[in-house]
């Protein structure tokens, strides 16, 4: 394609010079350019592309996308001045893959907790009304809850040029609607910037990501990008964030367990699931889903609210809710047929753990016990790590503490971290290898307990100063029950 009218499509003024050379592909990365690319100067937290100009004319870069430049860099290469190549490496790699939107209704997902249950959700929902539906996030890429072969899972947003390409191997194949994860890494760093959401749904805000974001007003306004690009916004009004989003957007649907457009009423959950009754201006359903956690009842609502908004049946809605046993590595039995439960949790954050073991109490027998088992990732927000100790003493009855992607830092110094917040006067534990906590807590549970293994969830992976690591938290849980059982 050439310059010219790959930046015309993508509304960016393109130098005279520029107009009639032939681009043969686009990067980000110079050792990546090769003859006839683009490259486009991205600034990270450790590089940036603006330092490696040379390297891709080297390579065979014919034009450079550039917030500034170095005229001894440059060589031959043609120069387009932007103001922000984050945002126009989203528009760029949106017209390079056809801009696939156009031809999709895209959600957006985006929240503290809940991104992966409510694009779960709605896939079941339209797959039950018979819709080709596709999902991009956390636990990876999916056709109709078939994985997409050949596509990783990795960010939850991906980078801009796998998101698009992505995107337009869902449009290729039939989809109609894409559910899409969106984190606040993705807003604050303009991936999604060529997208035409028709929908967002704002779940909640808590304490997360603070050592990216520094406040909790610049994490909820990076959030809050998703509301100035969505022409419909669904809302958890129960969430002081979301009430305030929701004040703001002209065209909020709000979700509510008191009062609000769609509204769950009379909500019981138990240990198989959760029920209400879903009210909105068009009727009334009764909804069940199979999900475990009482958080499963807002996540669903939600889910409910944006369906029926975009016209699928009231029908299609309770079958899809009921067919719903929670996402990957969310509230996740890791066992059957044994006197205890061990539950699989991604909750990595100070209200999601608190959520999770709130809502184990509903699973444990009379007189059993909770017995959690976590640790905090590091090169991460250390301030949560004092904040979920004392939340897991408060809430469990027996602690074990150990480690969860401690990348550069030391375990050691996260764990005594964590130790800070706990109750030395309640029963508690350090097993630093994971692995073996594990099966120390596999061993230590009763008939009527329940052990929760928090932060891990679908990750099948455990990243410490050494590298990224294989970690199959549910194998590891079933080799330990059938040793304990052989004992």
């Amino acid at each position: 394609m050439l310059t010219g009218t790959l930046l015309r499509r993508a509304g960016i003024e393109c130098p005279a010079e520029c107009k009639d050379i032939e681009i043969t592909d686009i990067v980000t990365r110079a050792d990546m350019a090769t003859k006839g690319s683009m490259f486009i100067c991205i600034k990270g937290n450790n590089t940036d592309g603006h330092d490696y100009i040379g390297e891709a004319v080297n390579n065979g870069a014919v034009v450079i996308v550039a917030e500034q430049v170095r005229d001894e860099c440059v060589g031959g290469a043609a120069i387009v001045k932007v103001d922000n190549t984050r945002h126009v490496a989203a528009l760029l790699y949106n017209i390079q893959c056809d801009e696939p939107t156009k031809k999709l209704t895209v959600v957006g997902v985006t929240g503290t907790n809940g991104k992966t249950s409510v694009c779960a959700l709605l896939e079941s929902i339209f797959l039950a009304e018979g819709v080709t539906c596709g999902v991009i996030g956390t636990t990876g890429c999916r056709i109709c809850a078939e994985p997409l072969e050949g596509v990783s899972a990795g960010l939850t947003t991906p980078d801009a040029h796998e998101l698009y390409s992505i995107l337009a191997l869902m449009a290729e194949r039939g989809v109609t609607h894409v559910f899409l994860e969106v984190s606040s890494h993705a807003l604050s760093l303009s991936r999604v910037d060529a997208i035409r959401f028709k929908y967002g749904i704002f779940t909640n805000l808590s304490r997360d990501h603070l050592d990216y974001h520094g406040n909790m007003e610049d994490y909820f306004l990076a959030k809050a990008r998703l509301a100035l690009i969505c022409e419909k916004l669904v809302v958890n009004i129960d969430d002081e964030y979301g009430a305030r989003l929701a004040a703001a957007h002209p065209k909020a649907l709000t979700c509510s367990k008191f009062e609000g457009a769609f509204t769950a009423k009379n909500v019981k959950s138990s240990a198989r699931g959760s029920e209400y009754k879903l009210l909105w201006s068009g009727g009334e359903l009764d909804a069940r889903v199979g999900a475990l956690g009482d958080f499963s009842v807002m996540n669903s609502l939600q889910a409910a609210a944006a369906a029926l908004d975009m016209g699928i049946s009231a029908d299609a809605v309770k079958r899809g809710l009921l067919r719903f046993f929670g996402a990957k590595g969310r509230m996740e039995r890791a066992v059957f047929s044994e006197p205890y439960e061990v539950i699989v949790d991604y909750a990595h954050t100070p209200d999601a753990l608190e959520r999770l073991l709130c809502s184990a109490r509903l699973l444990r027998a009379d007189g059993g016990r909770i017995i959690l088992l976590f640790g905090c990732g590091g090169d991460r927000d250390k301030g949560k790590r004092k904040q979920m100790a004392q939340i897991a003493s408060r809430l469990s009855d027996e602690v074990i503490v150990t480690s969860d992607n401690s990348r550069s830092e030391k375990a050691e110094d996260i764990i005594a971290d964590i130790l800070k917040g706990i109750d030395k006067e309640k029963p508690y534990t350090v097993v630093a290898s994971r692995a073996r906590a594990i099966e120390y807590a596999v061993s230590i549970a009763r008939a009527g307990d329940v052990v929760l293994l928090a932060g891990k969830g679908h990750e099948k992976y455990e990243i410490d100063a050494d590298g990224k690591h294989d970690f199959d938290e549910i194998s590891i849980v079933r080799a330990a029950v059938a040793a304990k059982n052989k004992a």
